[in-house]
């Protein structure tokens, strides 16, 4: 199972390596990250990274947290 946020207005999605779980913990404390990362030097885990910048290109637009079956 592949999970991702999709914007509702540009329809755009980025699937990231993670849960529907901590995807939902990204978008509750994006303010919380945006001050982390002025405090760290090796940066954060790459599905983190990833998320803010879509979450950061897409602010103010309605978005949703998907899923789709992977592939065998």
């Amino acid at each position: 199972m592949r999970v991702g946020y999709q914007c509702e207005e540009c329809e755009e999605a980025v699937w990231l390596a993670t849960t529907r779980t901590e995807l939902t913990w990204l978008r509750n404390r994006r303010h919380l990250v945006r001050e982390v990362l002025k405090h760290v030097s090796a940066g954060l885990d790459s599905w983190i990274m990833d998320g803010m910048e879509f979450l950061e290109r897409h602010d103010g637009h309605s978005l949703v947290i998907v899923s789709k079956s992977s592939s065998p």
